[in-house]
């Protein structure tokens, strides 16, 4: 073993040591409360008939064979991002291979141009890294802390950018968009929304937290992901005809990256055909969240009125045991453990979904009063 191989395996064991060590897992048939399927696309037989037609029907090429800038687009990759904008109410957006990308992408590319970033505490690490690819001043407000962000904006000179989640992906909780948006129009400042977990899931027809509350013509930018509720993949950015050229010019995920797939735009195209016919299975899992708050342990579960739940665990030992606990008892249900996570607010995430029967939870949720009567 060479002196490199040596030292990834000393990072290694450090980190096992730490409790910090990660490994892939299936989950083997447990019962689903850990994936952002939340609406069922991702097993839904319609969509797979919408996809395969679509396929029988194209007699083009699978891959896309290069980069947009280069052999790689074509109409089908506009006819979308047309689609998709319309379907959102932007003026236009660009497609990006997942929501990491467009995250990074964006915001590396964007903050080279702003005075500063101002970013809550809790953003999805694809904006920390997307924030560390340029050299503009950060600064963090703390989480859905508007009084903390105006103290912050005061200072400025204008010409900043404030990055925020519509749905944090692990506290379960929305950020308060409008007052955002009001706050960035008082100082000068461009509101980029992550709306990754709730997009397909609130809203008229599923379009998200920012066409719900009216700020299409507000945000500055808003980043789509499909591969959660729309069980797809890729990402596009909405926003102007501006941005998109900035964009396709200047972020360097999209220029030096090979485009999606035909088929995978097939998908995405198909998902979004089913999306305003997927009432049922928004109602159902609106349904689901109410009764899950109801019958859930008020002693260690604080409420959150979203389809993502945390059960705090301090310790990543102290997690991941628990979280083997509930697997031996069929539920899939997995540890977040720190550094994702700060120390202490180590924590089970559950995710509910339109498919998970009233039985399973509450099956699930006498099983974590048990647990809570023993810790």
């Amino acid at each position: 073993m060479n002196n490199i191989s040596n030292k990834l395996s000393s990072r290694l064991e450090s980190r096992k040591e730490a409790g910090l060590l990660r490994s892939l897992s299936d989950a083997g048939g447990l019962i689903d409360f850990t994936s952002n399927d939340y609406l069922g696309f991702a097993r839904n037989e319609h969509l797979r008939e919408l996809i395969l037609a679509k396929m029988s029907a194209d007699d083009g090429i699978l891959g896309s064979t290069g980069s947009r800038l280069l052999r790689g687009n074509n109409k089908r990759f506009e006819d979308l991002e047309n689609t998709i904008s319309k379907f959102h109410n932007a003026d236009t957006g660009l497609l990006f291979n997942s929501g990491f990308a467009a995250n990074t992408g964006l915001i590396a590319a964007v903050g080279h141009e702003c005075n500063r970033i101002i970013y809550d505490e809790l953003v999805h690490a694809s904006i920390h890294d997307g924030m560390r690819l340029c050299r503009t001043p950060k600064i963090s407000f703390q989480h859905n802390n508007l009084n903390h962000l105006e103290e912050i904006l005061r200072e400025t000179t204008g010409d900043d950018i404030i990055l925020v989640e519509s749905l944090y992906s692990m506290e379960g909780d929305f950020a308060p968009l409008t007052e955002l948006s009001e706050l960035a129009d008082k100082y000068g400042a461009s509101l980029i929304v992550d709306e990754a977990h709730a997009t397909g899931i609130y809203g008229e027809d599923g379009k998200g937290m920012v066409v719900k509350n009216g700020l299409e013509n507000k945000v500055f930018a808003t980043v789509v992901t499909f591969g959660k509720a729309l069980g797809s993949h890729g990402a596009i950015v909405l926003g102007g005809e501006v941005l998109r050229d900035y964009l396709i010019n200047f972020a360097r995920p999209f220029i030096y990256s090979t485009a999606k797939s035909i088929h995978s735009l097939m998908a995405i195209e198909a998902a979004y055909e089913l999306l305003p016919e997927a009432e049922i299975q928004r109602r159902a899992l609106s349904e689901n969240i109410k009764l899950f708050i109801e019958l859930k342990g008020e002693e260690f579960i604080k409420e959150k009125h979203s389809q993502i739940q945390s059960i705090i665990i301090p310790g990543n030992l102290e997690v991941r045991n628990a979280a083997n606990e509930f697997q031996k008892l069929g539920f899939d249900v997995r540890p977040i453990v720190s550094p994702t996570v700060p120390a202490g607010k180590e924590r089970l995430r559950i995710c509910l979904h339109s498919f998970n029967t009233k039985e399973e939870i509450n099956s699930l949720t006498l099983s974590l009063s048990a647990f809570a009567a023993k810790v």
